[in-house]
């Protein structure tokens, strides 16, 4: 699968994830689904890498590259953002509503992404990303303030929901840093996984966990995990070897458009005219982007 196409599979999965979320039982708070969801998928992100990990060196083949200072924290930076995405993107939308957490969140994820990677390598994402991302972005705005007039703004909230943003961006630089040094994608997201793992676990000792008893729950929270987390950011580290994380960013902002078409087809939502229009523009930038991804890249300047 083109490396494209495995980030923007990534972004679908990530996408059914309100859906899950919605069809689960009675008793199942937000935090608590997302808290099942990462120690779930943590826990089987971390068993597949040491499996695979133990068959790799039975056969002979090459292992990874010696384990330094340097990448020990990037694994474990990787881990605590995949953990601390989960509350601080609640904590953002409940403070000011999903809508405009969302666009926060979501929105800001790309930008930021692209400010560091920038930042990093001294290498300028290119006129046609920041076209792509711009327009993709406007789209995810349009889509989620369509038809709210009474969109209110906490100071809080709109820092929990730009440092969710800001944890999917290290998140994903971390990995690109990762990938860059020669590690490789399922090792990479098995130590993420650990670590977001524990934390998750330590999150979830003090809530009220019994909706997991429940087969409903049990099975939102294992397609949660096992799919929309280990699987998605396994497809998701894998298409990073191909793209620079700027592009990845704003890829994954299919995420909304999926969640958009989800709620229509499966829970009966209805569509705004403007929510419509949301969904033609951020399709049109997740097209944009995609395209300039796929373009040979000139050495001397990179443009996706």
């Amino acid at each position: 699968m083109p490396p494209v196409l495995a980030v923007l599979a990534a972004a679908v999965l990530f996408g059914t994830t309100g859906t899950s979320q919605a069809l689960g039982p009675e008793g199942a708070t937000p935090l608590g689904v997302g808290a099942a969801r990462v120690a779930v998928g943590g826990v089987a992100l971390a068993l597949v890498a040491a499996i695979a990990g133990a068959r790799g060196r039975a056969r002979g083949l090459l292992g990874s590259p010696r384990l330094t200072g340097r990448s020990a924290l990037l694994m474990g930076v990787a881990g605590a953002c995949l953990f601390s995405y989960q509350p601080l993107f609640f904590l953002g939308t409940s403070a000011n509503g999903v809508a405009v957490g969302t666009v926060i969140a979501l929105g800001s994820a790309p930008v930021l992404a692209g400010a560091l990677e920038w930042a990093l390598t001294r290498r300028c994402p290119g006129g046609l990303w920041l076209a792509a991302t711009a327009l993709a972005t406007s789209g995810v705005a349009v889509l989620a303030l369509g038809g709210q007039s009474d969109a209110t703004t906490s100071p809080v909230g709109v820092a929990a929901s730009v440092g969710a943003g800001a944890s999917f961006a290290v998140f994903t630089v971390s990995q690109r840093r990762l990938l860059d040094d020669g590690w490789r994608p399922l090792t990479i997201m098995g130590a993420a996984g650990a670590v977001a793992a524990l934390l998750a676990v330590a999150l979830l000792l003090p809530q009220d966990v019994t909706w997991l008893a429940e087969p409903r729950g049990t099975a939102v929270a294992l397609w949660l995990g096992l799919v929309t987390t280990a699987l998605a950011y396994t497809a998701f580290t894998w298409g990073l070897q191909g793209v620079r994380a700027a592009t990845a960013a704003t890829l994954t902002l299919a995420e909304p458009l999926t969640a958009s078409v989800l709620g229509l087809a499966v829970l009966g939502e209805r569509l705004t005219l403007l929510a419509a229009a949301g969904i033609l523009v951020l399709a049109s930038g997740l097209t944009l982007t995609a395209w300039g991804a796929r373009r040979p890249r000139n050495p001397r300047q990179e443009i996706a």
